[in-house]
């Protein structure tokens, strides 16, 4: 690996840091843990185990893409919305605690998965599997959710 190479790696991984970084601001906290959740809901110790290495597995599949093709704008410009997407989702689940809004920001963020793997995958086809376990997460968190919103109507606009 080049220094080059190596030094957009670690762009990449950088960038995936910053939008991690939303599940450390907005936190679960005691409203998390006093809301009706389904029996399957995973525990509190495997979510940032998990997001740990779904947001390495998005950086080393954009890292990928850019040494294939190099910065090619309509891939990267759906990458880094399907990011924003992500970063926005914990703020609005555990910011200002609307799991409704929540809900359709997770089937936004389960369409930008796939669009982000359709637009990676005549690049890299590495890189657009390396996107498979993270709609596979967002799936399940997207149902998670959802039984959230359900079981707890209290107090969403929109429940």
């Amino acid at each position: 690996m080049t220094f080059a190479s190596f030094t957009a790696l670690l762009g990449f991984l950088a960038l995936a840091a910053f939008f991690a970084s939303s599940g450390a601001v907005f936190t679960p906290g005691p409203w998390y843990r006093a809301l009706a959740k389904p029996s399957w809901t995973p525990p509190d110790w495997a979510f940032p185990v998990v997001w740990a290495i779904l947001f390495t597995l998005i950086a080393v599949s954009g890292w990928l893409v850019f040494e294939a093709a190099g910065f090619v704008i309509l891939p990267f410009a759906v990458y880094l919305g399907q990011y924003v997407l992500n970063g926005l989702w914990s703020y609005l689940f555990f910011g200002i605690r609307r799991p409704d809004l929540a809900f359709f920001n997770v089937v936004a963020l389960w369409l930008g998965i796939v669009a982000t793997i359709l637009v990676f995958a005549p690049i890299s086809q590495t890189a657009a599997l390396l996107l498979a376990p993270y709609l596979l997460w967002v799936t399940i968190a997207g149902c998670l959710n959802w039984s959230i919103w359900r079981r707890n109507p209290q107090g969403f606009a929109l429940g």
